[in-house]
């Protein structure tokens, strides 16, 4: 039943996380286009700045919790049901997001999102093995 349910929610969730990725949560157009390449360092210095703590943990958590559900995809595509295939698969839809949000100029293409959206679904994939493994899914 699970399964169906994820099957079932994961096209619209994943056109709602292209809707905030380009245009919700008060995003406009830049008036250039813009990347940030520095992975790591580019988010450390985000927490380190003048931020509310808040806005960095929706931002920064955000960026890996609403992106877990992509490690169940197996559930839909058996090929992807091994960790090799799905982090490729993954990491190259979303290198194409972040190059769109640069060619829109809607975004910012940022390493550190490829990197935490990554690890967001490595989270995913491994809690899929867990409870697959618990419940003898």
């Amino acid at each position: 039943m699970l399964k169906k349910i994820y099957k079932i929610s994961i096209v619209p969730y994943t056109l709602f996380l292209l809707y905030l990725m380009f245009l919700g949560m008060g995003r406009f157009q830049y008036e250039e286009n813009l990347l940030t390449l520095e992975p790591v360092f580019s988010t450390i210095r985000f927490i380190q700045g003048p931020n509310r703590t808040i806005d960095i943990v929706m931002i920064v958590l955000g960026n890996i919790i609403m992106f877990i559900p992509f490690g169940f995809l197996g559930w839909v595509l058996p090929d992807l049901k091994k960790l090799k295939p799905l982090l490729f698969s993954f990491i190259s839809c979303i290198v194409i997001v972040e190059a769109l949000q640069y060619f829109t100029r809607m975004g910012i293409f940022e390493v550190d999102d490829i990197i935490l959206n990554t690890f967001g679904v490595y989270l995913g994939w491994v809690f899929c093995r867990i409870f697959e493994k618990r419940f003898n899914y």
